[in-house]
């Protein structure tokens, strides 16, 4: 890679540096958000009183002290759909908006205020329960847009801290927290809820984000050259790594030129693709698992919770791969991109097609319920960090709308496959994963395509800039 037949800098050691210490703060500080997002998705299960006294068979004493730790309410169905479904409003309402100002203000306070926000309303979870399921619904709008906040607005820390041959590994062990928290809290809710009662999920994932946020307002500095404890040396290699690849940006934003950029396009289609698959995965697996295996509830959460364990290794081996690639001058970005584009979006349409004409064996079913599940980790190293090889001055606001674009994928997938099995459970498995791979290929073609990884004219401006 060539940088304006400038000197590259000399690189200084990652193991024990200042910017991997981020990224693995970032990724823990994920594995909280992420826990904090799901566990009401698991513990409302013993909150119904239609689920509940079934989930521990006890005799009257024992009921008696359930009811005290596990507190049970009459919500029908279709208010735990809208209670479900109200955290993700408040995430959408924030894309755009927190990505445009993540740009102007300060990423630092901005994390680190909706990581605590989120945490303390996971804290008062039970409260809000207690109140109603009126309450309990604010709480979750509000807590979506805590989330939304952090989550869209980390992007843009990488554009000071990452290295151009860094970016790769930084990003993808800071992403990937989201799905070691998903594997975690559908590992360990079930134990928690049984021991402890189910308020305590709330309140340790709570606590855990509160602290969480609290180290990160003591050791994140929005600009490495303002940071009091890096090395110099990283420092410097950082800031020279970064000057020449581009400078900050005092243009106004061009929302014209970015709505007319194919480039701009082929990451949203890229985006769309992807939340749509991912989805599917995510919210139908256990579903899938139970009319094809006819496995009880512990063993379906097991098998529920594997996926996230294998995406979260995958995801960490693309950043390195992205990298390894980069720095031996082995592929160029836009290859990279590209390559790990098909990947993420042909390898879980391919698996899923092909449980369609497996055998019920449950472990050749496994192991490519896996593979259809966790092999979308690959866009780590496509559409989900593509923004920032394009248009890095403005990638804030750039992911916010493509974010926006990949939630209305991920909406109408989960309406429409709702929908598909509703009205026929016989082929709904066939038409859903028909659909969803014509879906993966179309969006992949036009990333194909129109798909490119350096700066676009509309957002350098006068700057100079880095072909990858």
């Amino acid at each position: 890679m060539q940088m304006d037949n400038q000197i590259t800098p000399k690189k200084v050691r990652s193991f024990c540096s200042f910017r991997y210490g981020l990224s693995l703060l970032l990724h823990l500080c994920n594995v909280a958000l992420m826990a904090q997002n799901m566990c009401l998705n698991l513990t409302m299960v013993i909150m119904v009183n239609s689920t509940g006294p079934h989930s521990l068979p006890n005799t009257s004493t024992e009921e008696h002290l359930d009811n005290i730790k596990n507190p049970v309410y009459n919500w029908s169905p279709k208010i735990q759909g809208i209670i479900f479904s109200s955290i993700f409003y408040g995430v959408l309402i924030t894309q755009i908006p927190v990505g445009y100002l993540s740009e102007k203000y300060s990423i630092k306070k901005m994390i680190g205020f909706s990581l605590f926000l989120s945490s303390l309303l996971s804290l008062l979870m039970p409260m809000a329960a207690e109140g109603g399921a009126a309450f309990l619904l604010a709480c979750r709008v509000a807590q979506g847009v805590a989330q939304g906040s952090a989550l869209i607005s980390q992007h843009m820390i990488w554009v000071k801290w990452a290295p151009p041959l860094e970016r790769g590994r930084l990003t993808t062990l800071s992403l990937s927290g989201n799905l070691l928290g998903s594997f975690i809290v559908l590992l360990v809710t079930g134990f928690i809820c049984q021991s402890l009662g189910w308020p305590m999920v709330f309140y340790i994932f709570g606590a855990c984000g509160c602290a969480l946020s609290l180290l990160w307002f003591v050791l994140f500095y929005d600009d490495p050259k303002d940071h009091p404890c890096i090395s110099i040396s990283e420092k410097e290699y950082i800031l020279s790594c970064l000057n020449q690849q581009v400078s900050s940006s005092t243009q106004s934003l061009p929302i014209k030129a970015m709505i007319k950029s194919l480039p701009f396009w082929a990451i949203a289609f890229g985006s769309f693709a992807f939340h749509w698959t991912n989805t599917i995965m995510v919210l139908y697996t256990p579903t899938f698992i139970k009319a094809k295996l006819h496995v009880n509830i512990k063993e379906n959460g097991l098998l529920s919770a594997l996926p996230y364990l294998f995406a979260w290794s995958f995801g960490i081996l693309v950043g390195h791969l992205t990298d390894f690639f980069l720095s031996r001058n082995i592929l160029r970005l836009i290859t990279i991109r590209k390559l790990f584009n098909t990947l993420g979006l042909l390898l879980p349409a391919f698996f899923s097609l092909c449980l369609l004409y497996l055998s019920s064996s449950i472990y050749s079913m496994t192991i490519f319920l896996i593979l259809a599940s966790s092999t979308g980790s690959f866009c780590m190293g496509g559409v989900l960090i593509n923004g920032l090889d394009i248009a890095p001055s403005f990638y804030g606001f750039l992911k916010g709308v493509t974010a926006v674009i990949g939630m209305i994928g991920r909406l109408i997938s989960s309406t429409l496959c709702g929908v598909i099995l509703n009205q026929d459970p016989e082929s709904a498995w066939f038409k859903i994963f028909i659909l969803m791979a014509v879906i993966d290929v179309l969006c992949l073609l036009f990333c194909l395509v129109f798909g490119k990884a350096d700066i676009q004219d509309w957002a350098k401006g006068n700057q100079e800039h880095t072909r990858l």
